[in-house]
């Protein structure tokens, strides 16, 4: 399409204000003869950035927003993750970190308009992109589709969330000019008509027919094809150093009139564990970005701030890739809020169009590299299997799944014996790769080797008849892209040792947050093995913060010197997953809200592979400094959302 159908756009009056004030009912449209929006009778561009409540403590919510609002924002972006608030069927969370009213709140009152992102399904590089896990119970399960079971789950979970979200439409008095019709559907293999069109009947029935609802997907055709239907507005999403007149020419292409969107503008880009740190150059982001806005373009800014996977919420894409804790994106505003070259240079393009809010700007908060922490070993998982897992084991002819076992995040124990002696090395193996995702496998307490999804399917072992063989599978996290969303975890198919398959399986459920959270864990019999791979095991040590000081206790940053890969808890919070022998991660964010003045903050691990205590220091370390890029040099190129479809 001819850049000039674009360029209409420019007859819309662009009426951008510093201050927006939410606080009676208003009115919010489309305004197609003069493509645009229409805010309270006047045309309207909303600047957006893109901040996901889920991956940002409670405590520093007004603090993020408040820094976007400076930078010139005038609306924010936000996804609603299912799993994080309906963890188990029936069972919703909306407390604490959870408490999606409060942060709709915190935007209203700072000034920022919502952009809401319900699903059910959002990617967001986070587990099984937002949709319970819980919904694998039914193994043939479609999702996405129109499959009955899928469609009774997300009717009664928008029954439940939907109501909530009314009050906050703009219509009413709140702060949500728009919301969004699942996400990327163009993008997913199903292609089904259908199950837009019941969600579609569905918000409306639960939002009215007033609310602006729109989807996004790919900026070409074949992403539009199956993403847009009648009745949504049609936006789409494309990152810097692009032709940005070709890419809205694709909007044009279903939506003729109306304002032009981009509802995913790329500051930076997503990581996998093994790869190097993605960026994306300052200048490279302003010069598209103000090309953008010279077509009087409405724009969201992905991530604005990308925040941390806490616990297990990270997810992965295929082949299987995982992503780490740090969803750092190399956004404008740091994983730890602070603030970047980037944004000062995103906040010189903006001020081009729109006036910037006056004021001094909101500083990054300070960090404090507390001393280093002297680890003592704990129980091995195998030791400790009895206060992991209450209701204790199952017997299984084969091995059971996550899903079967009713446990969603974490880990599963498997036990069985050898049922053979195997003097000389025998393989041990999952032919159908069926470990999803990681494996640690001991023989009587000793250990064996790692089975890895796509990666090791095979390991040799020894023992005598009658041994016994502990595995314990981690989940990494779920596929959020694509095709294979219905990852299935734990030992998904049978193992075999040599030509036999395993048989007469223990299946341990195990409860490792709450063991922790509560100081079930004890000083373990084994000692610390000498060789380089040992069995998965816990260690602790304890740190304490002087009271007497004004400016403390601070945020700060974890590292593991010379450990393996592991999981971080301090005073019972799951930081996440530590991997500094892959990277690119070599350092966990630590909120200052999990540590404590009052009494000494206790720091556990769960060691998976091999700590360095048998031949150094046993130590964690505190540093002032983030390490996000130390490894990933093999010069692979970066994910591409295309190479999933």
């Amino acid at each position: 399409m001819a850049f000039s159908s674009v360029r209409i756009v420019l007859v819309c009056s662009l009426a951008l204000t510093t201050q927006i004030t939410c606080t009676s009912p208003g009115t919010f449209s489309i305004d197609y003869k003069n493509d645009c929006f229409l805010k309270d009778g006047e045309s309207f561009r909303y600047i957006s950035g893109s901040i996901h409540y889920s991956r940002i403590p409670q405590i520093y919510w007004k603090d993020r927003l408040l820094k976007m609002y400076m930078a010139g924002l005038n609306a924010i972006q936000t996804y609603i993750p299912w799993n994080y608030h309906e963890p188990v069927p029936d069972q919703y969370d909306f407390s604490g970190d959870r408490d999606l009213g409060n942060f709709l709140h915190l935007a209203q009152e700072v000034g920022l308009l919502v952009i809401l992102r319900p699903g059910p399904y959002i990617c967001a590089e986070w587990d099984m992109g937002g949709l319970p896990a819980w919904l694998l119970k039914k193994k043939d399960i479609v999702l996405r589709t129109s499959d009955t079971d899928y469609i009774a789950a997300v009717d009664k979970w928008m029954g439940k969330l939907l109501p909530m979200i009314k009050p906050f439409l703009y219509q009413n008095g709140g702060p949500i000019i728009t919301v969004q019709v699942e996400n990327e559907y163009g993008s997913y293999f199903a292609c089904d008509y259908n199950y837009l069109r019941h969600l579609t009947q569905l918000f409306r029935s639960h939002l009215g027919p007033e609310v602006v609802l729109f989807t996004t997907d790919g900026a070409g055709l074949g992403y539009l094809r199956c993403g847009a239907l009648q009745g949504l507005y049609a936006t789409v999403d494309f990152g810097p150093g692009g032709n940005v007149s070709a890419s809205f020419a694709a909007q044009r292409y279903v939506e003729p009139h109306g304002p032009l969107v981009n509802s995913e503008f790329y500051t930076g880009w997503l990581d996998h564990w093994g790869e190097r740190h993605s960026t994306v150059s300052s200048a490279i982001v302003a010069k598209s970005l103000n090309e953008i806005l010279a077509v009087g373009a409405n724009v969201n800014l992905y991530m604005f701030i990308g925040g941390t996977n806490f616990g297990y919420w990270n997810g992965a894409n295929s082949p299987y890739a995982p992503q780490p804790t740090s969803y750092d994106y190399d956004a404008p505003l740091s994983e730890a809020g602070d603030l970047t070259d980037k944004y000062f240079s995103i906040r010189d393009v903006i001020r081009m169009y729109n006036k910037i809010p006056e004021g001094p700007l909101p500083p990054s908060t300070p960090k404090y590299a507390y001393a280093s922490v002297k680890m003592t070993k704990l129980q091995t998982v195998s030791e400790a299997v009895d206060v992991l897992s209450h209701s204790g084991p199952v017997k299984s002819t084969f091995p059971l799944s996550f899903s079967e076992m009713d446990q969603y995040f974490g880990f599963i124990l498997y036990r069985t014996k050898l049922p053979v002696d195997c003097s000389k090395p025998v393989p041990l193996s999952s032919p159908l790769n069926g470990v999803h995702d990681r494996a640690y496998v001991s023989i009587n307490g000793v250990a064996s080797g790692i089975l890895e999804r796509d990666k090791s399917i095979t390991i040799n072992i020894t023992g005598t008849a009658g041994s016994q063989v502990d595995i314990l599978v981690e989940n990494m996290g779920r596929v959020n892209y694509g095709k294979g969303i219905n990852d299935f975890k734990g030992l998904v198919s049978n193992l075999t040792l040599g030509s036999e398959v395993l048989r007469n399986w223990l299946v341990y459920s195990l409860s490792v947050d709450e063991a922790v959270s509560k100081g079930l864990l004890r000083a373990g019999a084994s000692q610390v093995p000498s060789s380089q791979l040992s069995t998965p095991a816990f260690y602790t040590g304890s740190f304490s913060i002087p009271s007497g000081i004004p400016q403390l206790p601070q945020d700060t940053y974890i590292q593991f010197p010379d450990w393996g890969k592991g999981q971080l808890w301090i005073n019972g919070f799951n930081l996440g997953r530590y991997w500094p022998s892959r990277g690119p991660q070599l350092t966990l964010y630590v909120p200052v809200h999990v540590l404590s003045t009052s009494a000494p903050n206790n720091v556990t691990v769960l060691e998976l592979e091999g700590a360095p205590c048998s031949q150094g220091a046993c130590t964690v370390e505190f540093t002032c400094t983030p390490v996000l890029n130390a490894m990933g040099t093999d010069g692979r190129p970066l994910f591409n959302k295309e190479d999933l479809s």
